[in-house]
């Protein structure tokens, strides 16, 4: 049996996030319960971990590594940035910018439930 080992990584302030990385949590948790279902009966263990971070890492936050890889490494014409994030600011008590998603052409703040699913089965290969 293969294991694929998917980490979320993201600001946590007294129990609570910004905006845009609870929109990629709500996908990542929904996206690998459903996969870890698909997968299962094709040899393949999607294991998930949540990574909490303080304000002095927020640089990584929104991040989801696959298998130690970056999203945006394992998705074609996909690339991180980031942009201003209110949220976030209103969590440290400063201006920040938090990671983005750059495809095709758009910029995607939270990352998309698609890209997440077609990232875990390029290296899963089980769907």
């Amino acid at each position: 049996m293969g294991t694929i080992t998917v980490e979320w990584r993201h600001l946590d302030k007294e129990g609570k996030t910004c905006d845009r990385c609870a929109e990629t949590g709500q996908g990542i948790v929904e996206t690998v319960q459903r996969l870890r279902e698909e997968c299962r009966g094709k040899g393949v263990e999607i294991l998930f971990t949540e990574t909490k971070l303080s304000g002095a890492e927020i640089s990584q936050s929104n991040l989801i590594l696959i298998n130690g890889k970056p999203l945006e490494a394992i998705l074609p014409q996909a690339t991180a940035s980031e942009s201003s994030c209110c949220s976030c600011g209103e969590l440290t008590g400063r201006e920040e910018s938090c990671r983005t998603i750059l495809r095709h052409g758009q910029t995607h703040e939270a990352v998309p439930r698609e890209f997440i699913r077609e990232a875990i089965c390029r290296v899963a290969g089980c769907c």
